[in-house]
């Protein structure tokens, strides 16, 4: 036997325990294949997300409807459509690097990671089946090239807006019908943002690359003190931040709000906001690689494909993906504020277990009501929807 016939045989072993191993720690697992890999995943309902591709040239743009199957619960055997189904389509120029729903519309909005402008698409209107580019917005830049735009859905209190900037004094609230902004934070500050999301109707997070975390409140034009991340438990070197908070209670105060921010370097410090200064719970991840080397895909994987998120559904758990080829889940309620490494209670490594080369995972999102169901794409253009099998204590198990 050869080294090539070895290897093949220890690919094949390994794809067959983890087939075995998913029948056990797997409700549902469906499988979808894009022409182009995509970092964003976008809910519009709870049955339909919106995905686009991030490759150099023209991109499909998507809204597509889970499995059926998936939805059937109790009654799965009558249910026979295990299919993704494109119910909406259309094309980009570029890269679609970030996109975001415009909450009780059939419209998404997007950025190409390359100019701070933003597009405005609208779907499914007049019974059509095809995306319609239908405005541009612009973002602000002080320098010709500026990327990394960030992007979150404004409140309805507002009306149809959307959030976007790509440096923390480039911060600006934008009606979609007029294009104007209607808010715009006063700083000059120049540290690349990795997120921006609401917590309230007039307060929204803004994090930086850097990991600082500002709470700013629209109701002021300036900018607050920010809240840092801790001192690195070990040698520092340059990691990326980026950050997800935790819905309030009652919907409204922002206080009751916990924000996870994970860093490329696999640490993730929770902060109440009720006390941001205060004692942050931390954790080392306990992630593996698998050596892959996305380039040798022909897509270049980047730390904006970086992601942690809360499970809407399911207490004290958070979902972390873009560290290597799978997306882990972990439960913080056990955590403190020492920087221990943690584990997760639960991996998905269908994206890296099958492919020779290995992948790493671009983006992933919690379904917005269902505790163990998760979409997540990879550098491959596979995206998976699953439904994981809780291992803990049912004590442990918190539904919301």
């Amino acid at each position: 036997m050869d080294s090539c016939d070895g290897r093949d045989e220890l690919f094949e072993d390994r794809v067959d325990d983890w087939f075995v191993e998913s029948l056990t720690t797997y409700k549902d697992l469906y499988v979808y294949h894009l022409d182009h890999p995509t970092r964003v995943i976008e809910w519009t309902s709870d049955r339909t997300v919106c995905v686009a591709g991030f490759g150099s040239d023209r991109n499909e743009i998507l809204e597509v409807r889970l499995p059926p199957k998936l939805f059937a619960d109790d009654k799965k055997g009558l249910c026979a459509e295990r299919d993704f189904k494109v119910l909406h389509g259309g094309f980009t120029d570029g890269p679609v690097h970030a996109l975001r729903h415009i909450p009780g519309k059939r419209c998404v909005v997007t950025n190409d990671g390359r100019s701070p402008d933003l597009q405005v698409w609208d779907f499914g209107g007049d019974e059509s089946d095809v995306f319609r580019r239908t405005s541009t917005i612009a973002g602000r830049a002080d320098q010709p090239g500026e990327r990394g735009t960030q992007l979150a859905a404004g409140p309805s209190s507002t009306g149809p807006s959307v959030l976007h900037g790509a440096l923390l004094g480039h911060i600006q609230l934008t009606q979609l019908a007029s294009g104007n902004p209607c808010y715009t934070l006063e700083s000059d500050s120049s540290e690349p943002l990795s997120g921006l999301q609401f917590v309230s109707p007039s307060v929204f997070l803004a994090c930086c690359c850097n990991g600082d975390l500002y709470a700013v409140d629209t109701r002021s034009p300036s900018l607050p003190a920010p809240t840092p991340v801790p001192p690195p438990a070990g040698p520092a070197g340059p990691v990326r931040w980026c950050m997800d908070a935790s819905a309030a209670a009652d919907g409204s105060d922002p206080a009751g709000c916990r924000v996870a921010r994970l860093s490329s370097g696999a640490e993730v410090v929770v902060s109440d906001l009720r006390n941001p200064s205060g004692p942050a719970l931390r954790g080392l991840l306990d992630v593996g690689t698998d050596g892959a080397a996305p380039e040798a895909l022909g897509v270049s994987w980047a730390p904006e494909a970086l992601g942690v998120s809360w499970a809407p559904a399911l207490e004290d758990c958070l979902a972390v993906s873009g560290l290597d080829g799978g997306v882990q889940i972990f439960s913080v309620s056990s955590w403190g504020p020492e920087a221990r490494e943690r584990q997760p209670v639960f991996q998905h490594r269908g994206h890296s277990v099958p492919v020779v080369g290995g992948v790493r995972t671009t983006s992933h999102a919690w379904h917005p009501a269902r505790p163990h169901t998760l979409l997540s794409a990879a550098t491959d253009g596979s995206v998976h929807v699953w439904d994981w099998v809780d291992p803990r204590p049912e004590g442990e198990k918190v539904v919301r």
